[in-house]
């Protein structure tokens, strides 16, 4: 996987690295937040990029392995949590609220009837994946249809001015989809990438890592296929995720990425089309042990370290703000030449 230290240098980049060498500071003063400014420019190809307006998008789907007891919460927990959303009550809306990011909750694949949530996209592919334990996840129709989803809600933010996006996610069970994908791609064993997700006691956690184990030995002929392995193992929503992120660089669009499961969708979608990953800004680094697995392949470097495993787009909310003060730096801080400020000697 690449890293934006390891995509080839456009005088784009160097002028971005230039620019930001030569504001009013000492060089790298400002630490990460001038490697965010540069990337910035390089996806908007500006020197003068801007993040707002900005919006948080969380896909919401079932997932038919929580048959198998991996998950502490009961799957009806996804039906109500999009509710929650829909009123404006769950972290992801607060932190969105307070980033002043605008918030789109779609529902691709929630195992119930969301109807009378008026407020959140209707874009059900179908109730819930099939237990990936026992069958395939999905169909390829189906697959392609949720991919579609997620392509689908970056053209509404394009069309709604949006230059910077954050992707969350909702759906329990969830973190074993994400658990086998990253073993997939990153040739990793279950007990490496195997948390406990909503919280799993110790006495639960050999039924997950079983699972796990038993779908990565079964799906070990199709790790050079990634849409193979995101169709018999991924959710709905990590593949709307997938489809969201293989859309943004046709727009320009950054794209922050929240916690364990949009970074292994961030997986699947660059191992798709690797010029994905320049694109992508990694808000945190989860405290579920497979986020550190695919991070790494990534060769990520996370913004925040607040020990968060909560999901729903809510480091991505967080983040946001860090990438606006990146923009405004690059865009508006003076140069020393502007301020009439000697350089070092």
């Amino acid at each position: 996987m690449n890293s934006p230290s390891d995509f080839e240098i456009t005088p784009r980049v160097e002028a971005a690295q230039h620019a930001i060498d030569n504001k009013t500071k000492p060089p790298g003063s400002l630490g990460k937040l001038e490697q965010v400014a540069v990337q910035l420019a390089q996806v908007q190809q500006t020197l003068k990029p801007v993040t707002d307006p900005a919006r948080v998008i969380v896909f919401g789907a079932d997932h038919g392995v929580s048959e198998e007891g991996v998950s502490a919460f009961p799957a009806e927990v996804t039906v109500q949590m999009m509710a929650n959303f829909a009123a404006g009550g769950a972290a992801v809306c607060v932190l969105s609220a307070n980033a002043n990011a605008s918030l789109e909750v779609i529902d691709v694949g929630v195992n119930g009837d969301l109807s009378s949530l008026t407020s959140i996209v209707h874009d059900k592919v179908r109730a819930g994946t099939r237990n990936l334990s026992r069958e395939a996840a999905m169909s390829e129709n189906e697959l392609l249809a949720a991919m579609q989803v997620g392509r689908d809600a970056i053209l509404r933010a394009v069309s709604s001015g949006c230059r910077c996006v954050g992707l969350g996610e909702m759906g329990i069970g969830n973190t074993t989809s994400a658990a086998i994908l990253t073993g997939l791609m990153c040739a990793a064993d279950a007990n490496t990438v195997t948390g406990r997700g909503t919280g799993l006691a110790d006495e639960q956690m050999p039924n997950k890592v079983r699972v796990v184990a038993e779908s990565l030995s079964r799906l070990s002929t199709c790790v050079d296929d990634p849409m193979e392995c995101l169709r018999q193992a991924g959710g709905l929503e990590i593949t709307a995720l997938v489809g969201a992120m293989l859309e943004a660089p046709t727009h320009k669009l950054p794209v922050v990425v929240d916690g364990f499961i949009v970074t292994a969708a961030a997986l699947i979608a660059c191992k798709i089309e690797p010029d994905v990953r320049n694109h992508l800004f990694f808000a945190h680094e989860s405290a579920e042990v497979g986020h550190q697995v695919a991070l790494k392949a990534l060769q990520a470097e996370p913004l925040l370290h607040l020990g968060m495993r909560l999901g729903e787009g809510s480091a991505a909310a967080l983040a946001i703000p860090l990438l606006r003060g990146a923009a405004a730096i690059l865009r508006d801080m003076a140069s020393f030449s502007d301020a009439g400020v000697s350089t070092a000697v």
